[in-house]
């Protein structure tokens, strides 16, 4: 009983029966999360996502949907329910963290396209059933670190698109006129000349355009040798590199989370030592007591 006002007032069953069902779930929750967060189980995802990709591709062959139709239908239909049934067992086990996680926001994307119907006038979303396969980039790490990545090096492939953009836009004014009267196909108005040098940008039949500008005009070679070193060799090259130092940061940050969380996990079993001890000194002293109390004097 508790007292109230000094008025005494029995706890009813109805809290302990609450407090008891709080702790069941609690309880359960722990034992969902530890099974989706378990190796075994990313494991057998990652599978059933690859199983779903090949049963997906087989589903645009003919022939084969004549013989097996009716079993990739069921295929596609097993693996969506077990997807959904998974993301319902992640959403219970981790709460309020499964909102927050943008991973997971993107499985729960990927499956509510896939749990459209696509009937009717919605038949497009049929197609999009492919989109499942995506899910691998949630479901393995390395491939996350890579996505993870390219997303940090956006701001500085922004600059650098900008830069190349510059490049063409100035490249292709002065091929046009340079170069419009000998090759009017390809350098007859800025588009075509943006075209064209785009073309000779990403290396597909350059030579041929610059040999044939070079039969009108031969010192147009000094053009061409020049765009290519600054805009293949020079700009799209900070492509890469700009990637790749993204890459490095990302690798570099999940190793310094990886030592914090060890770390947090050393101090923790050191507080759990130290409790321990801490536990074993007052027993021991309490028996110590205990002792000399009951030694005749």
């Amino acid at each position: 009983m508790v007292e109230n006002d000094g008025a005494p007032r029995a706890v009813g069953p109805s809290s302990e029966v609450a407090a008891a069902t709080l702790t069941a779930i609690q309880a359960a929750r722990e034992r969902v999360r530890r099974l989706v967060d378990s190796t075994r189980f990313q494991l057998a995802v990652t599978v059933l996502i690859m199983v779903n990709a090949a049963s997906l591709g087989l589903d645009t062959m003919p022939a084969v949907m004549r013989d097996y139709g009716d079993w990739l239908e069921a295929t596609d239909r097993v693996c969506l329910m077990v997807f959904t049934v998974e993301l319902g067992l992640r959403a219970f086990a981790h709460g309020k963290a499964f909102l927050r996680d943008p991973w997971c926001m993107f499985d729960a994307l990927v499956v509510g396209i896939a749990l459209t119907p696509s009937a009717g006038g919605l038949s497009v979303l049929r197609a999009l059933r492919i989109l499942r396969v995506l899910r691998l980039i949630s479901a393995v790490p390395s491939l996350r670190r890579v996505v993870g990545a390219l997303l940090t090096a956006m701001p500085g492939m922004a600059s650098i698109t900008g830069l190349l953009v510059l490049i063409l836009y100035v490249a292709g004014v002065m091929a046009t006129k340079l170069f419009g009267s000998a090759m009017p196909a390809a350098f007859g108005s800025l588009g075509d000349s943006l075209f064209t040098l785009f073309q000779i940008m990403t290396g597909d039949n350059w030579s041929d355009v610059a040999r044939e500008v070079m039969h009108h005009q031969p010192l147009s070679w000094i053009f061409f040798v020049l765009y290519i070193l600054v805009s293949t060799f020079a700009v799209l090259n900070l492509f890469m590199a700009v990637v790749v130092s993204a890459m490095e940061s990302q690798i570099s940050g999940e190793l310094a989370d990886d030592i914090e969380r060890a770390q947090e996990e050393d101090r923790q079993r050191d507080v759990e030592t130290l409790d321990a001890v801490k536990a074993l000194s007052e027993d021991v002293a309490a028996m110590r007591d205990e002792l000399a109390r009951l030694r005749p004097a």
